[in-house]
């Protein structure tokens, strides 16, 4: 975890020890991520279905941010939604935030970003298992696996 934060310097509070990712510019996220990696959750891109590394994963652990490496989904959590991108039904506690995404038109969405560092990692939808009947539809190249 710590070494992934000293790739971006100069924005942890002192008075908190909590990293303040408001403050990192593009050029600092570009040396941390792959251009994939940018384009999804700095972008707000969206990576071709069926071709990210989790998509179809079994591994159980935690998937975190790959951006700051927050925990966010289990992969108890993890359901195949036949739709090509790694979907979960719950997230870990408050580590996920949604915003109303309105960059098509006539389909407006639920974004879902990284409570912490604010990185783009899918869309939420309201046609998932029990017991949410939520699906967290999410980018592969967001996330990091901690196989347990």
């Amino acid at each position: 975890f710590r070494r992934n934060l000293c790739v971006v310097q100069n924005v942890v509070t002192e008075a908190e020890g909590k990293k303040d990712y408001s403050s990192v510019s593009d050029k600092e996220w570009k040396k941390q991520l792959t251009d994939q990696q940018f384009y999804v959750t700095r972008q707000k891109g969206t990576e071709r279905a069926f071709t990210g590394e989790y998509w179809n994963t079994k591994t159980p652990g935690t998937y975190s941010c790959i951006c700051c490496d927050t925990p966010l989904f289990e992969s108890s959590t993890k359901f195949d939604s036949g739709t090509g991108w790694p979907s979960y039904y719950q997230p870990i506690g408050n580590n996920v935030k949604s915003k109303l995404d309105l960059s098509i038109i006539f389909m407006p969405r639920q974004e879902v970003v990284c409570a912490v560092c604010d990185a783009h990692l899918g869309h939420i939808f309201d046609d998932g298992p029990p017991p949410t009947g939520k699906r967290y539809c999410i980018n592969s190249v967001s996330l990091k696996l901690h196989p347990k």
